[in-house]
C-alpha cells in the first residue's frame, strides 16, 4: 500500500467513525457554520469551532 493509499484509507476510516458518531448522537454543525469557522482559521484567527447541536 502506498502512502497515498494509506492516507485515503485513514480519511475513509475517520469519515465512517464521524458518521457513526453522528447517527448515535445527532449532533452536527451546518456547512455554513463550518465554512465560516474554517475561513477564520485560514485568516490566522484562533477561534473556537462552532457549537454542535441537534
Amino acid at each position: 500500500m502506498t502512502k497515498r493509499d494509506e492516507k485515503i484509507e485513514s480519511f475513509r476510516q475517520d469519515s465512517l467513525k464521524a458518521w457513526d458518531e453522528f447517527l448515535a448522537s445527532g449532533l452536527h454543525v451546518s456547512t455554513d457554520e463550518a465554512d465560516a469557522w474554517q475561513a477564520q482559521l485560514a485568516e490566522g484567527n484562533d477561534v473556537e469551532p462552532p457549537e454542535c447541536r441537534r
